[in-house]
């Protein structure tokens, strides 16, 4: 009897659960099949989106491919790839009810794993793939336009993405352009241990850091340019305006029990959502302890292997990711802030490790599953 495996999301968790069951458990379970669905029809690599933004520093092909063109060696009756976005989910019935281009669409599975992510609360930015590959292009496009013209830039939020943003934009520009970074706390990155050593950075590449400017509102201006109104009244004019905080969880699809009060999945330690049955969740959706590339790849493992497991009848492990926090911070091509854990490593390290390409290189064989 054929066991489906529908899989929500087509990003490092989503991608990387359906290329593990089938790169591995389909062999020993022949009726195998993974269904995938992704609302991009492209994996987007979005580590490097702070460096996407600068025109001509990336070739689109190398932060976004198509996703089925990856899963074209298995066999055409274990793998379908739909290109649509999760609507419902009856954890009773064990259906999900997905919405594509040409209507409506109801899934059956034995096993479901939900790894649709987090997205930025505002679509104006390319943070997140928050959209279809064609809106995710255009908004990338767009910003580069304005970037080439722009002359005062003001990246808001100074979180990694906001502190890696201004960074790229800095170290690309130089004098040529006015860069300001919006911190809504005293310190920059949350007032983590890095700040002082990020702050360093972003001085020495001529970013403006503004700290306890919390944003109240933005609007365009009549000339096209945009009016940031901070909570202490201060307003700011700027040619571009680029926003990166305020992400949120996609998880209007699931039943509100499921989730946790920020909206998050409720998982329990081998990543099984708590209150149901065969279902599984990973990545960013599920934010244990934040959301990170590192985290997502070894919690997609995981819930592999716990699928496997559940399809030979035995029981579950406790799935284990990376017994540190780690954070590495890229300021632009040539340095960067990071630690592990509360020890902080060189500059140079960030760099070879994350600043020098933004994992880019990885992308063909996340694609392909050729990095499993």
């Amino acid at each position: 009897m054929t066991k489906t495996i529908v899989v929500l999301g087509g990003a490092y968790a989503g991608v990387g659960v359906a290329h593990r069951l089938l790169k591995n458990t389909k062999p020993q379970f022949p009726d195998l099949k993974v269904i995938l669905v992704s609302k991009n029809s492209h994996f987007f690599w979005n580590l490097a989106s702070v460096r996407a933004i600068v025109p001509g520093q990336l070739k689109e092909e190398q932060y976004s491919l198509p996703i089925e063109n990856g899963f074209a060696k298995y066999p055409a009756d274990s793998f379908e790839f739909i290109v649509g976005s999760a609507e419902a989910v009856d954890v009773a019935e064990k259906t999900v009810k997905v919405s594509t281009q040409g209507g409506e669409r109801v899934l059956t599975y034995d096993h479901l794993v939900c790894a649709t992510g987090t997205r930025a609360v505002d679509n104006a930015v390319p943070w997140k793939s928050n959209g279809t590959y064609e809106e995710t292009a255009a908004v990338l496009a767009k910003i580069q336009a304005k970037v080439a013209t722009a002359k005062h830039i003001v990246v808001a939020g100074a979180g990694a993405t906001g502190v890696e943003a201004a960074a790229e934009l800095a170290f690309e520009y130089g004098k040529q352009k006015e860069i300001h970074l919006l911190s809504g706390d005293a310190e920059i990155l949350g007032g983590d241990s890095l700040a002082s050593n990020a702050t360093s950075e972003l001085n020495k590449l001529g970013v403006k850091i503004h700290k306890a400017a919390r944003v109240d509102n933005a609007k365009e201006l009549p000339d096209g340019r945009t009016e940031v109104l901070l909570q202490s009244g201060e307003k700011i004019v700027t040619d571009l305006y680029l926003p990166t905080m305020g992400m949120a969880p996609n998880s209007e699809y699931l039943p509100a029990d499921l989730l946790t009060d920020k909206k998050f999945v409720d998982i329990d330690e081998f990543y099984h959502v708590k209150g149901t049955k065969d279902v599984w969740a990973a990545g960013d959706l599920v934010w244990k302890p934040r959301g990170s590339f590192v985290l997502s790849d070894k919690q997609a493992g995981g819930v592999a292997k716990n699928i496997d497991l559940a399809l030979k009848g035995k029981p579950p492990v406790v799935v284990k990711t990376i017994p540190m926090d780690i954070l590495f911070v890229a300021t632009g091509r040539s340095r960067g802030s990071g630690r592990l854990g509360p020890v902080k490593v060189f500059s140079l390290m960030v760099y070879l490790i994350k600043g020098k390409t933004l994992g880019i290189q990885q992308l063909p064989s996340y694609v392909d599953g050729s990095a499993w």
